[in-house]
């Protein structure tokens, strides 16, 4: 016989592999497929390959691959196909080389395969060996199979885009880097599947791995990514205003392997999209306005004022969220009856335990629109933050013991505009119809009641911290649906500002206040103004009205509220979230008893930054980029800080301003030198003790 047969080298073909897998973004030496599709791979050897060689390639995953359990797949191109769903097969073999094709199963299990090369007793062992398999929306047999080319660009490929956040009627977007190719986010994904209790077996499934990490993106109780705080004070961490975007978070983690400070809901989302993405899930991030978080599941929320109409922190056991974002992903499941493939929410905002973690989803759209909130997983506590009616109750204090009053029932407030990034391009597109039916519809009544017949139905009795003292007025016990206050004098409320809202002026709003029905009708109106976090916190009460008013018939008063720039400026200044204007009216009609609240949040605005930079640049060549910001605000902008990051153009930088006095224009410049071809974004935010939150991007073509 002649020679034995040896490997001499290992070409895994990387650029011509990686281009066909949709994987050519990421930034790492080896290589990465995804599965169910064939990528090549072209051997060496010592001496031309016989019909008699025995050759094969073998992929083993996990710290101990073995044939029987499936880690460990030897695939010789001679043989029978392998037993797990892996093929192989000579392409064309010349000389001394060998061109294999080899294609996983569109099952297989996704991470870090180690291959080596047996050739008799021979195994060649090449460099960078590891083969990262991923799942692929490409392929009509995997489960996560997306059958659109837009939509795989934008919700698999799209490294950047926007999260949406502000009050219901004031959306605005927040630009967010998800960085899913850039240096070793990648290896944190993989990291994650490791350090999740997830069997090797497990992990071919989309639905236990988007599970396993909507625990693993928070801290709370596996170390995971990110520790949430809510309470107002960053000192020992990144404050959650301030980041841009998932890179700088999940490197450091990926370093540190210790949780990074600090999260909140737009920051998990930010970074569970970055983890899907990167996984190879279809994923996007999703905005829910006016979210019930209701503690109870029982489709009720308790909201109690005081009689100046001000929104009692102390009582709450629940709240209602300006707004909370959470991930849609996109799958088959093969676990449920048929009908519920598609979108599934998850969420890795700790909020509440399931099944003894913090971990939510997923949970298909279809089983919330529909009422279905039976199916796993967590499909209650995701109906009800969609779904959840609002009761008003009136605090007073009578002979030194609280007696409460309810005053009315809103049952289309919570789950409105629920809102994601468009397929391809920069703007919102509304996605309430995906998780709900058309308010007060046939299907939706329909919905709720299946829905309801699965939840604890609410009961009308009080659910506040101190119920054990108090007296209730006005209670109906009846559970079940509960009905929109109607009204026998066409009563109605508007709130609106009557001049801009920027920090430092007085804010100037008023509540309109209109009857329709002939009469005459005296209403007593209170108003209030305070400065709320998104999650519902009172942070400060400003100010209210309280008077009386005279309409006749078919007729409307204004009335001013009007709160002084310094009643609120410190308050503006000591908290570290962004604080919104939430406004409240209580208005009762003597003649009739007619009860109404109407509460609306707004945001304050603020002047803009401008960023100056060429429209196109060249690869690797440099180019300046300045941001510009005047403070045409009449208070000084205290310790301001500009960030700026542009995936494939520059690292994340902060730029230290001080104190901004008004009037006062600032500007940095970055010198660029491009790495990646393609449109890149640029992203800036400016951040002062007074104002948190001011964002721009703006895009650059990067050409060979």
């Amino acid at each position: 016989p002649g020679s034995e047969l040896k490997v001499t080298g290992v070409d895994f073909l990387k650029s011509q592999n990686t281009r066909l897998h949709h994987t050519d973004a990421y930034n790492i030496k080896n290589l990465v497929v995804r599965r169910g599709q064939a990528f090549q791979i072209q051997l060496s050897f010592s001496r031309e390959l016989k019909a008699s060689d025995k050759l094969a390639l073998r992929f083993g995953i996990g710290e101990k691959p073995m044939k029987p359990r499936g880690t460990l797949m030897s695939l010789n191109p001679r043989r029978e196909p392998d037993l797990s769903g892996w093929q192989i097969s000579i392409v064309k073999s010349s000389g001394k080389e060998c061109l294999l094709s080899v294609t996983s199963s569109p099952s297989a299990s996704v991470g870090i395969y180690n291959l080596n090369v047996k050739t008799g007793t021979n195994i060649y062992k090449p460099e960078n060996g590891d083969v990262y398999l991923l799942f692929n929306p490409w392929c009509e047999d995997d489960v996560v199979f997306l059958d659109d080319e837009a939509q795989r660009k934008e919700y698999v490929l799209n490294d950047t885009g926007y999260i949406y956040v502000g009050s219901a009627y004031s959306i605005y977007d927040r630009p967010w880097n998800f960085g899913q190719f850039e240096e070793f986010i990648l290896d944190a994904c993989m990291y994650l599947l490791d350090k999740s209790s997830l069997r090797l077996s497990s992990r071919r499934d989309p639905v236990l791995v988007s599970r396993a990490m909507s625990a693993l993106v928070n801290a709370n109780d596996d170390s995971g990514v990110l520790l949430g705080n809510w309470s107002g004070n960053y000192d020992k961490g990144t404050s959650p205003l301030d980041w841009m975007g998932s890179v700088s978070i999940l490197q450091q983690y990926y370093k540190t392997k210790k949780p990074v400070n600090y999260g909140q809901c737009w920051v998990f989302a930010g970074v569970l999209t970055t983890v899907m993405r990167c996984l190879g899930i279809p994923s996007r991030c999703v905005s829910n306005f006016n979210s019930a978080h209701d503690t109870d599941e029982n489709l009720r929320v308790d909201i109690y004022l005081n009689e100046f109409g001000e929104k009692l922190n102390r009582m709450s056991l629940d709240s209602v969220w300006n707004f909370h974002v959470w991930n849609d992903v996109w799958m088959k499941r093969t676990d449920l009856p048929s009908g519920f493939d598609g979108w599934q929410a998850i969420d890795s905002t700790p909020q509440e335990q399931s099944q003894g973690a913090f971990q939510c989803g997923p949970c298909p759209l279809k089983a919330v629109r529909d009422g279905d909130v039976y199916l796993p997983y967590d499909s209650k506590f995701v109906y009800a933050e969609v779904n959840a009616d609002k009761v008003y109750w009136v605090v007073k204090n009578v002979r030194g013991k609280d007696k409460y009053i309810k005053i009315s029932t809103e049952t289309q407030g919570v789950g409105v505009n629920i809102s994601t990034k468009a397929v391809g391009q920069d703007k919102r597109e509304d996605i309430t119809a995906q998780y709900k039916f058309p308010e007060g519809s046939e299907e939706e009544r329909k919905a709720m009641q299946k829905a309801s017949s699965f939840i604890r139905p609410a009961g009308m009795g009080i659910r506040a911290r101190f119920a054990s003292t108090m007296s209730v007025d006005d209670m109906d016990s009846r559970p079940g649906v509960l009905h929109e206050t109607v009204s026998k004098t066409g009563l109605q409320l508007e709130i609106n500002n009557t001049d801009a809202l920027y920090p430092g002026n007085p804010l100037e709003l008023a509540i309109t206040v209109k009857t329709s029905v002939p009469g005459n009708w005296t209403i007593n109106l209170a108003g209030s103004c305070q400065l709320q976090s998104y999650t519902g916190k009172i942070e400060a009460s400003l100010g209210y009205i309280k008077e009386t008013i005279k309409l006749e018939g078919n007729s409307e008063t204004k009335v001013p509220l009007k709160i002084a720039a310094d009643s609120y400026m410190k308050t503006l200044a000591s908290v570290e979230d962004e604080v919104l204007i939430h406004i409240t009216a209580i208005a009762e009609v003597q003649e009739t008893n007619d009860k109404l609240t109407k509460e609306t949040t707004m945001r304050f605005e603020y002047p803009p930054i401008t960023v100056q930079m060429p429209e196109t640049a060249k690869l690797n060549e440099e180019f300046a980029c300045a941001f510009i910001f005047k403070n045409k605000l009449n208070v000084p902008l205290d310790n301001c800080k500009l960030l700026v990051e542009g995936l494939g153009i520059f690292k994340m930088a902060t730029f230290n301003q001080g104190d901004v006095k008004p009037g006062r224009i600032i500007k940095s410049e970055v010198i660029c030198t491009p790495t990646r071809v393609g449109e890149k974004k640029i992203v800036a935010k400016l951040t002062s003790a007074q104002v948190k939150a001011i964002s721009v991007e703006k895009a650059i073509t990067i050409t060979d």
